[in-house]
């Protein structure tokens, strides 16, 4: 008989997606569907939790019924999120009371600002590893219980429920039953101790966020109950849950200290595996759990940019100047150079390592000639000087980064890759899976199951796909350097 599958759940910032994998990190089947994205006004993002639910549904039947097609058994679902993307719901109804805000929206950055000022900040960044930005979840759930009629007092009586995307689609999927999460989600909260591997009642009274919403935090290989039959028409355990970044680390079989990966979705998100240490980094990196296991807790360097296939979703449906992101491939590669033209797409403010919740994005060096073409080019390199900029802090903190694991959607993309690791000055390694995000939270299930027996098992699956190595001058490099750093420095609200 083959192997049983494991059906992961990737529910992404733009999209939600179910798919089917073999033990051996194969893909047999995917479902995707796009949902909508709200901008009830400048520098915010919402989202509707039942269109999520609804996707999700959707995604999960499509390939289940492959799955039964093929005459195959599936042993367990991993699921996998957005991260900092804040929902609370009715424990009642599991109704949500109000949109999901998006990890991507920036409406609390004057109650940022206020902690800051009241002196908050290091004693937050020593407890979670996080800064006082808008990006992370406490200060959404402060916005939602003082902006949501009756959500305060409701929530004080214990009538609601607090989650990241992961907690939400849990409780649904277990019609209630189960209200939980795991350490990468947690982490992420401004409200959960990196070190005490716990909700820090200091943070919740700073933040005046009730306890009684909060879920129940897990390993990330753990029992997240079982789906009712009623919800997916079969009953599976629920076996692993990590944040996006967290499980696209695990799908790269990042176990060693000082390996790197940097996913490239949504947004682009670089860590580096620190082992049991967790270093508090000097230049404005993040400290976060990479994963827990068995009660053991490995620690990540993580550098955050909002925007990176965003930017080319913008061209497409905001500007309208490609028809898909295939495109961009050869727009790009039919130019010698890029004009002097730079993107910054501070579309949400800016992430790693400037932190500017208040900037916007802007576009320079546009001369009667600049079309189509250049702008495509000016996106996908924004996503390669940002994710040099991370590359940047990470080594003033002391690491050695010799070679980059990529994955992600956008890294399929051959002109792309190849410019990362000419920017870099680094090889760039694209794995035969570069769904490594879906895969991650499949391997997490497949471990708690029993599919796999440790973490060697996943490591021996990790197969390269093709590597690109730097061929740029440096002369070439440096002067494409310094003109992105003047385009980011004329973008900067926080610089004159």
């Amino acid at each position: 008989m083959s192997a049983p599958l494991i059906l992961s759940i990737d529910q992404g910032t733009t999209s939600s997606r179910a798919m089917l994998f073999e033990k051996d990190g194969s893909s047999v089947a995917v479902s995707q569907q796009e949902f909508t994205q709200i901008y009830p006004q400048s520098g915010w993002v919402e989202h509707d939790p039942e269109e999520i639910w609804q996707t999700t549904l959707t995604v999960c039947k499509e390939v289940l019924k492959k799955a039964a097609d093929l005459g195959r058994e599936v042993a367990a679902i991993g699921i996998t999120n957005q991260r900092e993307t804040t929902v609370i719901w009715d424990r009642k109804t599991g109704k949500a009371i109000h949109n999901a805000i998006v990890w991507q929206d920036r409406r609390t950055a004057p109650f940022c600002k206020e902690l800051k000022d009241a002196g908050h900040e290091s004693d937050v960044t020593s407890r979670t590893g996080l800064l006082l930005d808008p990006y992370f979840s406490g200060t959404k759930v402060a916005w939602l219980l003082d902006n949501v009629d009756g959500a305060r007092a409701r929530a004080e009586k214990g009538e609601l429920a607090f989650g990241t995307m992961d907690s939400f689609l849990i409780w649904r999927l277990t019609s209630g039953e189960v209200h939980a999460t795991d350490t990468t989600n947690a982490c992420r909260t401004l409200m959960f101790n990196i070190h005490k591997n716990e909700w820090d009642n200091k943070l919740l009274s700073l933040l005046s966020v009730p306890d009684k919403l909060l879920p129940v935090v897990k390993d990330c290989a753990a029992d997240f109950g079982q789906t009712d039959v009623n919800v997916l028409g079969t009953s599976l355990p629920i076996c692993g849950v990590a944040g996006d970044q967290h499980a696209a680390s695990i799908g790269q079989v990042c176990f060693e200290e000082g390996m790197v990966k940097s996913t490239y979705g949504t947004g682009c998100f670089v860590m580096l595996n620190t082992g049991d240490k967790a270093i508090a980094s000097k230049n404005k990196m993040l400290t976060t759990v990479a994963y827990r296991l068995n009660g053991k807790t490995t620690y990540a360097i993580e550098g955050s940019i909002f925007v990176a296939g965003a930017a080319i979703q913008w061209l497409r449906d905001g500007l309208g100047v490609i028809q898909s992101a295939d495109e961009t491939e050869s727009m790009a590669s039919d130019l010698n150079d890029n004009q002097g033209v730079y993107l910054v797409p501070a579309f949400t403010g800016m992430g790693a390592p400037y932190w500017d919740p208040d900037a916007r994005g802007a576009l320079f060096g546009l001369t009667r000639d600049t079309g189509p073409k250049e702008l495509a080019r000016a996106a996908l390199e924004s996503v390669c000087f940002q994710t040099m900029d991370l590359f940047d802090a990470i080594r003033s903190d002391g690491a050695a980064l010799d070679t980059v694991r990529v994955d992600g959607g956008m890294v399929k993309n051959n002109w792309l890759s190849q410019t990362l690791a000419d920017i870099l000055n680094v090889p760039v390694q694209r794995p035969m899976q570069t769904e490594t995000t879906a895969l991650g939270a499949a391997y997490l299930a497949g471990l708690q199951c029993g599919i796999y027996a440790s973490l060697d098992d996943l490591t021996s699956n990790w197969q390269q796909e093709k590597a690109f190595s730097p061929t740029m001058q440096n002369e070439d490099r440096e002067q494409a350097i310094a003109g992105w750093a003047n385009a980011v420095k004329r973008t900067r609200s926080d610089l004159t």
